[in-house]
């Protein structure tokens, strides 16, 4: 079992840095609702399906994350407050590549 530190700054500014298990296929959707990051509801509302864009998130470190599938490309493509480093928090998955990862949840759209 290994966890990773990953911070997530939520939607009222606040930093929350976090455990996060890279054995157990979870993605960063996931973390923020096990966190309770965000109010209920309000993330993660396709069930990570890349569909919603509720789980938006910008990434504010220098990590090398998997290329966006174009189910996310679509998706971003049609949010509200996207930005160059925005990413759906459900198509990333924990990985102990992404120990010490930064991002900050976009606002409710």
């Amino acid at each position: 079992m290994s966890d990773i530190k990953i911070t997530i700054t939520d939607r009222d500014g606040v930093p929350h840095t976090v455990d996060a298990p890279t054995d157990m296929n979870m993605n960063v959707m996931e973390l923020v609702r096990a966190y309770e990051l965000a109010p209920e509801g309000t993330i993660g509302i396709c069930g990570g399906m890349a569909m919603c864009a509720s789980c938006q998130c910008y990434i504010q470190s220098d990590h090398d994350i998997p290329e966006k599938t174009p189910d996310e490309e679509a998706m971003l493509w049609e949010a509200f407050n996207v930005k160059d480093n925005s990413r759906l928090g459900c198509q990333i998955h924990l990985t102990e590549d992404l120990d010490g990862l930064e991002l900050e949840l976009a606002p409710e759209a």
